[in-house]
């Protein structure tokens, strides 16, 4: 069984390498990633709100259908 103490320091040191590593978005960047995340959401909403709305009225309609 090895020394969890090394075992810790080894799995810090690595981290570090690796988040030096890291590439950060500029500015811009990161201006341009949430428009578009955000205009992606509100075309996802008005989809789901729009098939809800229809799936609905089929539901509804169907119901007086079959009630009749």
């Amino acid at each position: 069984m090895g020394n969890p103490f090394r075992k810790t320091r080894q799995f810090y040191q690595e981290t570090v390498v690796e988040l030096k590593k890291t590439v950060w978005p500029t500015r811009s960047e990161l201006r341009n990633s949430t428009l578009i995340v955000i205009v992606t959401m509100l075309l996802l909403g008005a989809f789901t709100a729009l098939a809800d709305f229809s799936v609905y009225s089929w539901v509804q309609m169907l119901t007086k259908l079959v009630s009749m």
